[in-house]
């Protein structure tokens, strides 16, 4: 996700190995760091249209309105994405950039959660996007390795027809609850799953220093039988395999609609338990499309890219300021779930310090 053209030119007089052709700049679109390294956005556009292809992983099309986005971008510009395992976990696109470097199916961009880009940072090449001032500075690595895309709340979706409407984490511990809770993923492993820990932590007497409540919640729930070790998904949903998800707020939100007349499902962030997070984009180092994966920066953190998350009842990194100039779209605005209270975003040292608590613990406390 986050150089003229990346066609390769044969050296055939010396044997040499092919060469990215590089840019009016004298710049070459593997090592760009900005638009203004191509000569501008245009000359960008025609980089990667020339490269014809786009290689994302990890993007459900349900998950932040990604079908829409990855839709979008290959209507308005003509390139072709390959989108692989887009149920993986932010580990599985790093080990997938791993295994395939070098070739043509690598990765070209990655959407990851904080704690897996911060432990990957040589695997990434730097690059700031047009609207980069309009990027919190909290949220960004400093020379463009990485930096917040979207964002949401921690949450609990709930089949309002199966079970009763839980107002706070504990709540989950109760009968009615009994073989219906999942969590999406593996929290040393998946963003999402890390963060429902976070939050059960928070709603246990914990806090963003001390995540080890949360992971001693997960093992009551699994003792009282509450715990169903299933890997939600809209299908799970649907079906009523998962009657209740913790999940994003935006995940669990989206499938509100999506269920209408089928399942009643609603969505709510829990009382005492606002734990508040983005991911991260990222650009390979070695993407196999550079000119490709600095475009798809450019749309994403572009107005129509930061409204299409919007749309999707995600938080996007530039909400504040889009809305501010007026650029938002108010009425996807209005559609956010509704949180209250004190919200609480985890540093990067407490999420070091939580990393290693689960690691310690999560499979002997769930195993």
């Amino acid at each position: 996700m986050l150089g003229v053209g990346a066609l390769a030119i044969a050296l055939a007089a010396c044997g040499a190995p092919p060469a990215k052709e590089s840019s009016s700049s004298g710049t070459a679109a593997a090592t760009a760091k900005s638009a203004a390294d191509f000569g501008g956005l245009d000359k960008l556009v025609e980089a990667a249209k020339k490269e014809g292809t786009l290689n994302v992983i990890a993007l459900p099309p349900d998950w932040a309105n990604y079908g829409v986005m990855l839709k979008t971008f290959e209507e308005k510009y003509g390139i072709k994405i390959d989108s692989a395992q887009p149920d993986g976990s932010s580990a599985d696109e790093i080990k997938a950039a791993q295994q395939l470097k070098g070739g043509d199916r690598a990765p070209d961009v990655f959407d990851l959660g904080l704690n897996v880009a911060v432990a990957n940072k040589t695997m990434f090449a730097p690059y700031k996007v047009a609207t980069w001032e309009e990027i919190p500075a909290e949220l960004k690595d400093g020379e463009g390795l990485y930096y917040g895309d979207y964002g949401g709340f921690m949450s609990i979706g709930y089949d309002a027809g199966k079970v009763p409407a839980p107002a706070k984490v504990e709540d989950l511990l109760k009968p009615e609850y009994a073989g219906k809770v999942a969590l999406n993923g593996d929290p040393t492993q998946a963003g999402a799953a890390y963060s429902g820990v976070v939050m059960a932590a928070l709603g246990s007497g914990g806090s963003a220093d001390d995540i080890a409540p949360g992971v001693e919640f997960f093992k009551k729930l699994k003792a009282a039988g509450n715990f169903l070790p299933v890997d939600p998904s809209p299908a799970t949903i649907e079906s009523g395999q998962t009657p209740v998800v913790i999940d994003w707020d935006y995940t669990n939100a989206a499938q509100t609609a999506k269920l209408a007349g089928k399942v009643d499902w609603k969505t709510v962030v829990p009382t005492g338990a606002q734990i508040g997070a983005y991911y991260n984009q990222a650009i390979n180092v070695d993407a196999p499309h550079p000119a490709a994966a600095r475009l798809w920066q450019e749309f994403l953190y572009s107005d129509e890219g930061q409204n299409i998350y919007l749309q999707g009842l995600s938080r996007p990194v530039r909400l504040e300021a889009m809305t501010k100039s007026g650029k938002a779209d108010s009425a996807a605005a209005a559609k956010l779930p509704k949180t209250d209270g004190k919200q609480v975003f985890q540093t990067q040292e407490q999420a070091d310090k939580a990393k290693q608590v689960l690691t310690a613990t999560w499979a002997q406390a769930v195993g």
